[in-house]
C-alpha cells in the first residue's frame, strides 16, 4: 500500500504535543480551506472524467496566429480583430511586450522577437507606426540591436512575409533524412519538440514560400542595418564562440550549394519522407506535437509549400487543431467558445493541458481524502485508463537491445499524441491511478498503472537521471551552437525535476532507495544538487519547484531525509520563507540565479514549498504551519472562484529564458496536495 492510500485508511494518533503542536484552530481553518477548494475543483471536472484548464503564454501566441493568416492569405478572418485587440493590450507603457508579467527584471523580461512581431502584427493591422504605443515599441527593438537580433523562429515568418530574404534564415536541409542514426546530427539525436520543427521548417527553406506584403504595411524601420536583412545572424544564449562561428560558416556553405543547385540532388524524396513523417505524427494526434508552433508551420508547409488546398483533410484536421486553443472573452471574461457579439479579445493557448491536469487533480484529491470509489474519482480513472496510450512512438528509436522490447505504456500531455508520450505525465498519471486503484477504483486503474512501471525504468538515462520525452537525447552540447538552436531546449537531457517524481512513482509501487535504478538517480540528484542546496526546475518556476520535486521523491522511496545534504536543501526552503508564510519566485532566475526563491508570493509555489518543507521537517514544523495558514488566509471566499486562489503570475516553465506559461489550475490543486497532507497528519482528511 502506498503511503498516500495509506492516509484513506489510517488515522494516526494524536497525543498532547500533537494537538499543541497542530494548533486546533489552524487545523480548523484547514480543513474548511480545503472543503471549499476540493469542491471547486470536482466543479471543474468535466462529465467524462477529466479536467482541463486554460494554458496561458504570452504574446508572441497571437502574433504568429496572425503572422500565419498573412501567410496563407487568410487575413480577413473575422477572429483577427479580437486577437489584435488582445495583442494590442499585452504591450507594457514602455512599448515592450514581454515573457511573462511582474518580476524584477523589468517587470518581467523584455521580448525582442516577441515585439518585433506584435510591431508587425499591429502594423498589418492598421495601426498608425507614428503612434504613441508603436513609436515606442519601435524604439525599443532599435535600441536592443533591431530586428535582425530575432531569434531564428521569428525570422523564417519574416521571410515568408518579404522583410528579410531567406539568407538571412538558417537553411535545414530536408536530406537530413537520410543521415544514418548513428550520426551526431540525427533527428533522433535533438530534442521531440525541436523535432517537430525542423522537419516543416527543413521543407520552408527548401521551397522558401513568399507572400510579400505590400511596401506600406513592411518592417524594414524595425532594422538598424539593411544589410542584416540579408545574412543571418548570431544569436542564442551564448555558446562556444568556435562552434558558433563553424556553424554560421557551415550554414553559408549551404547557402552556396542552394544556389549552385547542389542542394537539389536528393531534395525532392527527402521532402516526400519529410512530408510522410508529417502525415504519421498527424494520424490519431491533435497535429505534429500536439502544440502550436509545429502546427502552425505544417500548415505552411502544406498550403505553400506542398499545395494542399484548403478543403485537404490535413490542413482541416491541424486547423481545427488550433482553434480548439482558442480562448474568446468578453468584457474580460474568458469562455472557450465564441459569443454571437463581438469578443473583446481573444487568447490563443500554446495547447491544452487535460491529461496533466487530470493526472495532478487526481493526486491532489487522494491527497485532500477522497477515495477512488467516489463517483468522481472512478470517472476520472475512467477517463485516464482510456487515455493510456500503448503504440511505439519516437522514443523507441534512442532505445536499443533488450530495452526495445519491453512492452510500453504511458501518458501523453494533451489529449490525443500518441508519438510523443512523455516520463513526466506518465508518473504523475501512474502515481494517480495507483493511489485510486488502492482506494476503490477498480482493477482496470491498477494495471494501467502498473504496465507503465518497466517502461519509466528503461527509460533511464546514463547519467542515472529522466529527461521528458526520449532516452539518450542529450550530451551533445555542440548542437547548442546550431542556428536554429536558440530556443534554448534542442537537446532532451535528464533533469531533476522529472528525476524526483520519477522516483516518488517508484516510490509508490514499493521501489525503494537499494534498487539500482534508484541509487543511480539519487547520485544524478546529487550531482545537479546546487550548492546552496536547491535544485533547478526544469519544467516548473524554478529552484522551488526542483527542490519540491527531488525533496518528494528522496522521502518516498525511504531515503534518510537528516543526511546534511537534504537537510541543506530544507534549509535554503527556510532561508527563502516570506515573513507571511508564503513562497514566491518569478522566472527572473533563470536569467539570474541570484534571484532563485525571490519572487511575488503564489499559492502554488507555496503549496510546493510546503510540501517539500513537509518531506524534511514533517507536518508540526513551524515554517510548514506557517506556509499553511497563509493559504487558508489567501483562499478566495466568495463569488464563482470561491475555493481558489488568485494568482496572476507565470509558474509553469516551456523553455527556460524563452517561454513561460500560466496553468490555470495550479493555484487550486497543489494548494489542495499540500493542505490534504498537512491535515492528514493530523487526522482530519477522511471523507
Amino acid at each position: 500500500m502506498t503511503r498516500t492510500a495509506a492516509m484513506m485508511d489510517e488515522q494516526p494518533p494524536q497525543d498532547a504535543a500533537t494537538r499543541d503542536t497542530a494548533d486546533g484552530s489552524l487545523a480548523g481553518r484547514a480543513r474548511r480551506t480545503l472543503d471549499a477548494a476540493v469542491e471547486h475543483l470536482l466543479a471543474q471536472q468535466h462529465a467524462d472524467g477529466h479536467w482541463c484548464a486554460e494554458l496561458e503564454g504570452d504574446s508572441i501566441l497571437q502574433s504568429e496566429w496572425a503572422l500565419l493568416k498573412w501567410i496563407l492569405g487568410e487575413e480577413d478572418d473575422p477572429r483577427m480583430p479580437g486577437v489584435v485587440a488582445y495583442l494590442r493590450s499585452q504591450q507594457r507603457p514602455d512599448g515592450a511586450w514581454a515573457q511573462y508579467p511582474g518580476g524584477q527584471i523589468g517587470g518581467g523580461k523584455f521580448d525582442l522577437s516577441a515585439t518585433v512581431k506584435a510591431y508587425f502584427v499591429l502594423k498589418l493591422a492598421g495601426d498608425d507606426p507614428e503612434a504613441k504605443h508603436m513609436r515606442t515599441a519601435r524604439e525599443l527593438v532599435l535600441a536592443h540591436g533591431g530586428a535582425e537580433r530575432c531569434n531564428t523562429f521569428s525570422k523564417y515568418y519574416l521571410a515568408a512575409l518579404g522583410q528579410v530574404s531567406y539568407d538571412a534564415v538558417p537553411t535545414i536541409p530536408p536530406q537530413l533524412v537520410f543521415l544514418p542514426s548513428w550520426f551526431y546530427f540525427h533527428l533522433n539525436k535533438v530534442s521531440a519538440w525541436s523535432r517537430t520543427m525542423m522537419v516543416p521548417l527543413s521543407i520552408v527553406t527548401a521551397r522558401k514560400p513568399l507572400r510579400k506584403v505590400r511596401e506600406p504595411l513592411g518592417v524594414p524601420e524595425l532594422f538598424v542595418e539593411s544589410a542584416n536583412r540579408h545574412r543571418l545572424m548570431p544569436t542564442g544564449f551564448g555558446g562556444s564562440r568556435f562552434w558558433t562561428r563553424f556553424f554560421l560558416s557551415a550554414d553559408k556553405a549551404l547557402k552556396i550549394a542552394d544556389r549552385l543547385g547542389i542542394l537539389k540532388l536528393g531534395q525532392a524524396a527527402a521532402i516526400r519522407r519529410m512530408e510522410d513523417w508529417i502525415k504519421t505524427h498527424c494520424e490519431g494526434s491533435d497535429g505534429p506535437g500536439a502544440i502550436f508552433p509545429p502546427i502552425v508551420y505544417t500548415l505552411i508547409v502544406l498550403r505553400k509549400c506542398l499545395g494542399y488546398d484548403t478543403d485537404h483533410p490535413l490542413v482541416r484536421d491541424n486547423n481545427r487543431h488550433l482553434d480548439h486553443y482558442f480562448i474568446y472573452g468578453t468584457n474580460g471574461k474568458p469562455r472557450n467558445q465564441p459569443d454571437d457579439a463581438d469578443d473583446d479579445f481573444i487568447r490563443i493557448q500554446p495547447c491544452e493541458s487535460p491529461t496533466w491536469d487530470t493526472g495532478i487533480a487526481a493526486y491532489a484529491l487522494v491527497n485532500a481524502g477522497l477515495r477512488g470509489d467516489h463517483p468522481a474519482m472512478r470517472r476520472c480513472a475512467a477517463w485516464l485508463v482510456s487515455k493510456e496510450c500503448r503504440q511505439p512512438g519516437d522514443w523507441l528509436n534512442n532505445l536499443r537491445g533488450k530495452a526495445r522490447q519491453v512492452p510500453f505504456s504511458g501518458w501523453f500531455f494533451e489529449y490525443n499524441n500518441p508519438m510523443q508520450p512523455d516520463l513526466d505525465d506518465t508518473v504523475m498519471v501512474s502515481m494517480a491511478l495507483q493511489n485510486m486503484a488502492e482506494t476503490g477504483a477498480g482493477d482496470d486503474a491498477a494495471a494501467a498503472s502498473s504496465r507503465s512501471f518497466d517502461w519509466v525504468r528503461v527509460m533511464q538515462n546514463d547519467d542515472g537521471g529522466w529527461a521528458a520525452f526520449d532516452k539518450g537525447a542529450q550530451g551533445r552540447d555542440i548542437l547548442e551552437n546550431v542556428p536554429f538552436a536558440d530556443h534554448n531546449a534542442l537537446q532532451d537531457p535528464s533533469c531533476p525535476d522529472i528525476t524526483g517524481r520519477t522516483l516518488e512513482c517508484l516510490g509508490h509501487h514499493g521501489v525503494t532507495a537499494d534498487d539500482p535504478n534508484v541509487q543511480r538517480a539519487i547520485s544524478f540528484i546529487r550531482a545537479t544538487q546546487e550548492p546552496d542546496g536547491c535544485w533547478f526546475g526544469r519544467w516548473g518556476v524554478n529552484y522551488i519547484y526542483g527542490t519540491w520535486q527531488v525533496l518528494g521523491g528522496l522521502e518516498l522511496v525511504g531515503y534518510d531525509m537528516q543526511t546534511d545534504w537534504v537537510q541543506k536543501a530544507g534549509q535554503w526552503l527556510l532561508d527563502h520563507q516570506k515573513s507571511d508564510g508564503s513562497f514566491g519566485e518569478s522566472p527572473d532566475s533563470y536569467e539570474d540565479p541570484a534571484l532563485r526563491g525571490a519572487g511575488p508570493s503564489t499559492a502554488s509555489q507555496t503549496a510546493w514549498a510546503a510540501m517539500a518543507l513537509m518531506n524534511v521537517y514533517g507536518p508540526n514544523h513551524e515554517a510548514v504551519q506557517r506556509a499553511i495558514r497563509w493559504l487558508c488566509d489567501t483562499q478566495v471566499r466568495d463569488g464563482k472562484t470561491r475555493g481558489n486562489w488568485d494568482e496572476p503570475w507565470f509558474t509553469g516553465t516551456g523553455f527556460p529564458k524563452v517561454f513561460y506559461l500560466r496553468y490555470h489550475f495550479y493555484r487550486l490543486y497543489f494548494p489542495i496536495m499540500a493542505i490534504g497532507r498537512w491535515m492528514h497528519h493530523h487526522g482530519r482528511t477522511g471523507r
